[in-house]
Order: C-alpha cells, then structure tokens, then sequence
C-alpha cells in the first residue's frame, strides 16, 4: 500500500503493529531514557536521517527516539525478509514517520526503496550491512548527495567489514561510525542477541529437539560463540569450523570439537553459518550431508549457503513442506532443508533478538548519532569507532536499570593505576 507517508504493505495492520511496538518498549528502559532526554533537548533538530535496518518493533522504538530528539526520520529494510508489517504500518500510522519496506519484496523494489530513503537528501545515514552506503558510493547519481552526508553510522559485523574494505581500496568519501564494534554492542547484541534469537528462529520454523543434536557451528565470532553456548545450553553436540587458527583454538579450549567444513559436513544433522563471508556451504559439503539435514544461515548477507548450488544439484525443490522451510531432494536420496531461504534465519523464521539486548545496541546508536551532529569538527573520512564516553554512559544506564552497581575507585586505586613508580 503506497502512500506519500511510505510503502507498507496495509496501513490496517498499524493497530497490531503498535501493541507489538509498546510491549518492546518496555524492556527497553536505556532508550526509554534518552527518548526523555531528547524530548527536551531536541539535539538532532535540522537533521534528516535515512535508516536502511531491519524494519522490527526495536528499530520502531529507535526511530521514535530519534524523531522525538528533531530529527526528519525516513526507513527502509535492510532484509527483504526481515520486515514485519505491522511494526512498518504503525510507524507510518501513528508516528508519521516514512517507511519504504515489505515483507517479500523483491530485489527490485528492495532497491527502489533505498532510493525513496535517499530522496529526502540526508545529513546522516544509519546502515545495517552497508548497503544504503554503498549506493550512495557507487551511483554517480549520488555523488554529490555523499558529499554532504555528514556521517554514516553502521550496525552490523558484515557491513562494518565491507566499509573497512571500501577505506583501505580509497573507495570511502564519508566518515563511518563502526557502531557494531561498540562493547555495548557487539559483546551483548551479537553473543546474547544472536545466540538466542538464532536458535528461536529455527525452533520456530522445524520445532527440533537440539538436545543430543550434532550441531555444526560456522565461525567462532561474537555470532558464533552466542549461539554455540546456547546449543550446548540444550543439549546439543556442538562442532565448530573455523578459519582462524586463534579463534579455532579458543573454540576447542572451550570445550567444542574443532574441524574442517569437509569433516563436518559428514557428522552434522544442523548446520549454521555465521561468518560473514561467502560460500561457507558448498556443493561439496551438500553431497555428504546425511539425509534431513537442516541448513540455516544467521550471517547478514544470504551469500553463506550457496543456495544456487544447492538448486543446481537438487533433483525437486518442494516450497514450504513446512512454514519457512523448503525441501531439496538430491539426486543420491536424500533430503535436505533449508530455513528462511539462506536469509537470516532469527529474522526470516522469528522477530529478531530480544528488546531487552537492542536497548543497549539502539541507546549506543542514538547517542553515537548525537555525538556526530555535537561534534563541531567534521569528523575525517574514515571508519571511527564510538566514543568510550559513549559506552560507558549505556553500560551505566543499563545497570541501573537492572539494580545493580559497581564499584568505583578510591583516589588512591586512581594514583597508583596512573603511576609508574611503585613496584615490588
């Protein structure tokens, strides 16, 4: 349903989308407070801000935060199966804010969207995986735009990695802010967020028991490390494949077996991808997977399984033999399943992590975009890292939302860390 507000797929889902909005909000309480904050203080008025994120009920809360700050907000998805139209209708409904996103979208509306995000000429951008930056770099049509672009914040691993790839290849014209490589980000969002939220997506589209399950867990990063916790949580037989001799031995001294994709292809009855990077599940690894094998990826970009490969060599492809899962017979007799077509599997076959862990990732996001407009120097074109000030006011936040304090320094603990002269 095209409207001059957006394009959601029906305005009369806004009711349902609003309930689902206000129950995150609760367990929201650090972006409850710098809502109240900017309210008051309208620190982001004159700004226009195209976000390019998954279009869920936390993001909801954060572009509310950032309009009540002063801020002209315009959204589009960042996952064409990650929006959830009711979350999109109601922004648009009830908060007046523009909304480019619909559940299934096609390829070409998914970039016509981006567009309709860039047509109101932001000052800032807000990305998850890059690709709102990455038009406005590689389309001469905004050329120019990127040069007013005051900065460009970044959510996710992959796109932090795609635009640290851009810096080193002179490719980058705008500063970046690697949101994702906050502590208040990725130590939480990525371990906690994705480690639940992967294994509630997959619950959700197979109801499998993990519990004795051979799990084959790709990459030990923040994503990996999440969700093999959680695996072993319930049961489950967690092997890991790395490419990194440093996090493959972190891995084995925490207690999984390590090996190769090629040997655990044999061994695994799940298999999920977290890297990043492309190709992690080959033809190769799909011709010795025993028969039922569930195949999921939690990587941003849907590039980890190579579903083209799988479709190549299937004798059938039988569409949803189950909700969110599609059956490929293979030519030697056995099955295999894929959830969520190779997307994101926590946002394609569930609603995301919780509102209780994207608090800190979207209190870490907004201020981070108040120290930007502050900043009264333009910051150099290059990937930046948030401000420690800035994290260590979330942390605080957070904690005492939870009742709990810390400890603080004595003014001697304080002299004799910035001293040298004391010793034996």
């Amino acid at each position: 349903m095209a409207t001059t507000q957006g394009d959601v797929k029906d305005l009369r889902l806004a009711a349902e989308g609003k309930k689902r909005i206000d129950w995150a909000e609760q367990t929201m309480p650090v972006l409850r407070q710098i809502r109240e904050s900017f309210t008051k203080t309208k620190p982001l008025k004159g700004m226009k801000v195209s976000a390019c994120l998954h279009v869920t009920t936390e993001t909801a809360n954060l572009m509310r935060t950032l309009k009540a700050g002063g801020a002209d907000v315009m959204l589009c998805a960042s996952n064409p199966l990650s929006t959830q139209d009711d979350t999109a209708a109601s922004l648009v409904k009830h908060d007046g804010i523009p909304v480019f996103a619909i559940h299934g979208e096609n390829r070409k509306t998914y970039y016509r969207h981006l567009q309709q995000a860039l047509a109101q000429q932001p000052t800032v951008t807000l990305d998850d995986g890059a690709d709102l930056v990455s038009m406005l770099l590689t389309d001469a049509a905004y050329k120019d735009q990127a040069k007013r672009i005051r900065a460009s914040l970044e959510e996710t691993t992959t796109g932090v990695i795609r635009l640290r790839a851009m810096e080193k290849d002179g490719v980058l014209t705008l500063p970046v802010v690697a949101v994702n490589d906050a502590d208040t980000k990725y130590l939480f969002d990525n371990r906690y967020g994705t480690g639940q939220s992967t294994l509630d997506g997959i619950l959700r589209a197979t109801c499998l028991l993990f519990a004795g399950k051979p799990v084959v867990v790709a990459g030990y990063g923040w994503c990996g490390k999440g969700v093999a916790s959680r695996a072993r949580g319930l049961g489950a037989q967690v092997i890991v494949t790395e490419i990194n001799p440093i996090r493959a031995l972190e891995a084995a001294m925490d207690g999984f077996r390590v090996m190769p994709m090629a040997d655990a292809a044999r061994e695994g009855e799940l298999f999920i991808t977290l890297t990043g990077d492309i190709g992690v599940l080959r033809e190769e690894h799909f011709l010795k997977m025993p028969d039922g094998a569930i195949l999921c990826n939690s990587g941003h970009f849907d590039v980890e399984i190579d579903v083209k490969a799988l479709k190549k060599i299937a004798k059938s492809v039988e569409k949803n033999v189950r909700q969110n899962v599609d059956a490929y017979r293979l030519p030697n007799g056995r099955s295999l399943y894929l959830i969520g077509e190779g997307r994101l599997v926590n946002l394609a076959a569930a609603e995301g992590h919780p509102a209780a862990v994207m608090d800190m990732s979207f209190a870490t996001q907004a201020l981070a975009l108040q120290w930007v407009v502050e900043n009264k120097k333009p910051l150099d074109t290059r990937v930046h890292l948030v401000p420690k000030a800035v994290e260590e006011k979330v942390a605080t936040l957070k904690l005492a939302s939870m009742n709990i304090r810390c400890d603080r320094l004595t003014e001697e603990q304080k002299k004799y860390l910035s001293s040298w002269e004391s010793g034996t």
